[in-house]
């Protein structure tokens, strides 16, 4: 769908890689990703694939990033430039062709580049629509990872290693293990793939694997075959040098019958090269003291605006503007993994509790029917918000006292993260990232100077109940207990700086794995 604009060939390197050579142990990493902030999104995965390369090029690597040209990105009409490549190669029996465009990162020059085919990525969403997935995402996918591969190839980086995500680039695993093998520019090549969240898994009919361009050797119950069917990421958890997921409990319960998603046993198999790295924050996009999208800022230091955003937050939900109450918000997708059945199960106790309510978020028919009825029972209790809406999402952290998220499981969550930041107290159910960034309000924590908020263990709704009221309690009855939790979560640091030195380790560990 794009045309070159007469440039001629364009075949430069990306800034920083020289074929065949390292400087200054910086690492020349390929980050592999079906979606990236700013270009396309629809979850978090976008946001971590366009934070974590800026992180690691200012720490001096040398990060380009791969991803399909969707047309998501077409129709914002960015600055691309043709590199001269153009991939022609088989898909099962069926030649197909890509061609490669070059952009950057907005006010960066860190390189993107895109995978173009209108056939398989110029469609209105990204992996499905309302009749759910695509049913050529086996084919549209095997096709970007080998596309992927023969664009490195043919713009001679010769990769240190290349940084995998999700199902949709498993596959490169596969391949450098196979196709690529031995090869002079990618065999020296390393594989980590993240795991974002387990239950996709890139599952698809028998038949299907065709389209790996794989020989059915590999078809076998240890790599890529599962109860009869092809599994793109279980051949990259079989195949990839390391694997990580989003937070160090998430990569231990995924071990587990309960949180393992039908792949346990091979996640316990790896279990040795198998590790956890917490998702960082923008604290560009995510500072109270700097953020326009709030009605007034606030600091550590000058802690005066909250307020100020409390009774703004309360006066457009139409809620009583009492500064006494606390408010408790929630920012979310609407689905039984974030704990809403739960939820709705403790609704009526809840709304015993001298406590105001902010909900924000879509998904799931169901809870959005719910959250319509609870709204119109407790108008001035609750203030329900079922869409899409950054800058009230904002709103609601900086204007909340407390923000709740009783999730199932959650790989990493990065809402308790932002709440921290903006003195909105976290109240959670410890499973994954919210078990390692949350620590429960006890007399021990509070006395060690650990706590930072409110958690439960069990799910139901019982817990959640208990877990509520003893957080409204503490808000209403200890206020200087209360103000050590929000001191200690507005001091914390989750930046991506953080995270971007954990990802070079795990880099240089799959570097002397592979060697």
């Amino acid at each position: 769908m794009l045309e070159a604009p007469g440039l001629g060939p364009e075949t430069d390197q990306a800034p920083g890689f020289t074929p065949g050579e390292r400087k200054d142990n910086a690492l020349k990493v390929i980050l592999v990703s079906p979606e990236v902030v700013p270009f396309a999104k629809t979850g978090g995965l976008a946001d971590v694939a366009g934070a974590l390369p800026l992180a690691l090029s200012k720490l001096g690597h040398a990060v380009s990033v791969f991803m399909p040209l969707y047309r998501h990105v077409v129709d914002r009409e960015l600055a691309l430039e043709p590199t001269g490549i153009e991939l022609s190669f088989h898909v099962y029996h069926r030649e197909q062709k890509a061609t490669i465009w070059k952009g950057e990162f907005p006010g960066t020059t860190v390189p993107a580049y895109f995978v173009e085919h209108d056939g398989f990525f110029y469609r209105r969403e990204l992996y499905g629509d309302t009749r759910g997935a695509y049913p050529d995402n086996a084919e549209r996918f095997a096709f970007f990872s080998r596309a992927v591969l023969e664009a490195v190839v043919a713009l001679g980086i010769e990769p240190d290693v290349f940084h995998l995500n999700d199902w949709q680039s498993a596959l490169i695993a596969v391949y450098l293990r196979s196709i690529f093998a031995g090869g002079p520019v990618l065999g020296k090549s390393a594989s980590l793939l993240t795991i974002h969240n387990l239950a996709y898994q890139g599952l698809f009919p028998e038949w299907e694997f065709n389209f790996t361009g794989l020989g059915w050797e590999l078809f076998n119950w240890k790599e890529l075959e599962y109860h009869g069917k092809v599994n793109f990421l279980k051949g990259g958890i079989v195949f990839a040098d390391l694997i990580n997921t989003v937070s160090k409990k998430y990569s231990q319960e995924i071990q587990t019958a309960e949180f393992g998603a039908g792949l346990e046993a091979v996640l316990s198999s790896r279990t040795e090269d198998l590790f956890g790295i917490l998702n960082g924050v923008d604290y560009q996009n995510w500072n109270p003291a700097t953020d326009k999208l709030i009605p007034a800022g606030y600091s550590p230091e000058s802690i005066s605006g909250k307020a100020k955003c409390k009774a703004h937050l309360q006066e457009i939900n139409n809620l009583p503007q009492k500064p006494d109450v606390p408010v408790v918000g929630i920012v979310s997708r609407l689905a039984d993994q974030k704990g809403f059945d739960i939820l709705g199960e403790a609704m009526e106790e809840i709304m015993k509790l001298d406590m105001q309510l902010v909900v924000l978020g879509t998904g799931q028919q169901e809870y959005h029917d719910m959250f319509t009825r609870i709204g119109k029972k407790y108008p001035q209790k609750t203030g329900i918000s079922l869409k899409y809406d950054n800058q009230l999402a904002h709103m609601i952290e900086a204007g909340s006292d407390m923000f709740l998220m009783p999730s199932r499981y959650e790989p990493c969550g990065l809402n308790q993260m932002y709440s921290l930041k903006y003195g909105t107290v976290p109240i959670v159910r410890s499973t994954g990232g919210l078990a390692d960034t949350i620590t429960d309000c006890t007399n021990k924590t509070l006395k060690k100077g650990t706590a930072n908020g409110f958690s439960f263990s069990e799910y139901s709704a019982a817990e959640l109940v208990k877990v509520l009221k003893r957080a409204v309690d503490t808000y209403a009855k200890k206020p200087k207990v209360f103000k050590k939790l929000v001191a200690k979560g507005m001091a914390q640091d989750f930046s991506w700086d953080r995270s971007a030195r954990e990802y070079v380790n795990l880099y240089e560990k799959a570097i002397a794995k592979h060697h």
